[in-house]
């Protein structure tokens, strides 16, 4: 190797590891910027220490509550009365597979709920949308657009909640517009900021290997697209008609 070959690989490396630091900075959001930070759990994150969690700067938490028509998480209820006394805004979410009907799994989610004594005001419901650990069935985007405005439909009128829907890029670029227009949207970006949709999205997952205060192992990590007084607004906003505003 010539040392002029030497020295470009040397600056094509250089280049190569600034590119790689700067994207990460990218997908990282600065505390200044979003300050609500929160955590989606499931099983997997075993027994959590919430009182840690919510010292830890943790202001919300998604809480996984059921899977398509019959899969419920043994951890649901658990999790919510532990990070409600801990004193967290939370929400439940629902993982939707292609390959169950949407009348089965609204009524999955709800019946899940019913196991837990839900405080007031929760976050609005989530529908989590992606290929990831998804059937290998693929509807129509009009399919799955039906699909979706039946399972809203139903949680809506149990909950008096408009859920929201949490996807992933690939998830958006195939099926974006089967999502209603006026849709929320808690996007999963691990490597860069959000940009690109055609809405403005609620939450931002920008990692799936976070490390938090009381939660033994990586976790999955949040922010809220706002200010705290913007927080505070759409609690307010969440609360279903008729419960104590917060």
């Amino acid at each position: 190797m010539t040392r002029r070959h030497a020295a470009a690989l040397g600056a094509a490396a250089v280049m190569a590891v600034a590119w790689f630091t700067v994207g990460r900075r990218l997908g990282v959001p600065g505390r200044g910027r979003y300050p609500v930070r929160g955590i989606d759990v499931s099983h997997h994150q075993a027994a959590i220490r919430w009182d840690a969690v919510a010292a830890d700067g943790v202001s919300f938490a998604y809480v996984k509550a059921s899977e398509g028509g019959d899969y419920r998480d043994p951890r649901f209820a658990e999790n919510w009365a532990a990070a409600s006394a801990a004193g967290l805004k939370l929400g439940a979410y629902h993982y939707f597979t292609f390959c169950r009907d949407a009348q089965s799994q609204a009524e999955n989610f709800l019946a899940t709920l019913s196991t837990a004594a839900l405080p007031a005001p929760a976050l609005p419901p989530a529908l989590d949308l992606e290929f990831r650990g998804n059937c290998s069935r693929r509807p129509t985007p009009e399919e799955l657009h039906a699909d979706l405005l039946d399972f809203v439909g139903r949680v809506e009128r149990a909950t008096g909640q408009v859920p929201i829907y949490y996807a992933t890029p690939d998830f958006l670029r195939a099926y974006g517009d089967s999502l209603p227009e006026d849709a929320g949207v808690w996007v999963r970006s691990t490597f860069w900021r959000p940009g690109g949709l055609d809405r403005p999205w609620v939450f931002w997952q920008y990692s799936g290997r976070a490390r938090v205060l009381g939660v033994s192992g990586p976790v999955d990590a949040d922010v809220f697209n706002g200010s705290r007084a913007d927080w505070a607004a759409y609690l307010t906003r969440s609360v279903p008609a008729g419960s104590p505003e917060p």
